[in-house]
């Protein structure tokens, strides 16, 4: 049987952080916090049908329920005013969100079309990934004829990593597949 990523991060990965960037204490390993799940609504703000679509669809991904998240402020040019839903987000921790990122890893990247790796410029310069999918679809708990619409859907880990190298390092160490530089 193989092991969770949870217990790969507590007994492989940590030890192996900690050992190569000389962490003295091992609360001071950077550790994965919550991951948060993004889709946009933007262009179906009038249509109620997108947002049950998007709604559905997370519900589905993160197995929990979504929140809608409102505009801060009125802008005319794209009709929007201040208090509208303009998408929905979903945040996962514990034990959710090791079990979605093992899903994400073992089965969702290796669906995306042309999927050649990981690009290690989606880790921001606070330690934090990044990802996009052009289409949900992706994901094995959706079913390409039940879809009636597309829609993208954004991604990103939290980690307590304090910059780029050793985010990279900890995510290439729980198995995320990187590109290698040329």
């Amino acid at each position: 049987m193989s092991i969770s990523l949870r217990e790969k991060y507590q007994k492989e990965v940590a030890a192996k952080m900690q050992k190569d960037f000389g962490y003295t204490n091992a609360l001071a390993v950077p550790k994965i916090l919550k991951v948060t799940l993004n889709v946009g609504i933007g262009k179906g703000k009038d249509d109620p049908k997108v947002a049950e679509t998007a709604e559905n669809t997370l519900k589905r991904i993160s197995g929990q329920a979504p929140v809608y998240t409102l505009s801060k402020k009125s802008i005319s040019a794209f009709k929007v005013r201040e208090g509208m839903k303009v998408g929905l987000k979903v945040t996962l921790r514990g034990k959710r969100m090791w079990d979605f990122l093992e899903k994400l890893i073992g089965v969702t990247l290796p669906r995306v079309r042309d999927f050649r790796g990981l690009d290690p410029k989606n880790i921001d310069t606070t330690g934090n990934l990044n990802l996009g999918f052009k289409e949900h679809l992706v994901f094995p708990e959706i079913k390409s004829d039940e879809v009636e619409r597309l829609h993208g859907l954004e991604l990103a880990i939290t980690t307590t990593a304090k910059n780029k190298a050793i985010a990279l390092a900890l995510f290439k160490y729980l198995g995320f597949p990187f590109k290698e530089n040329n």
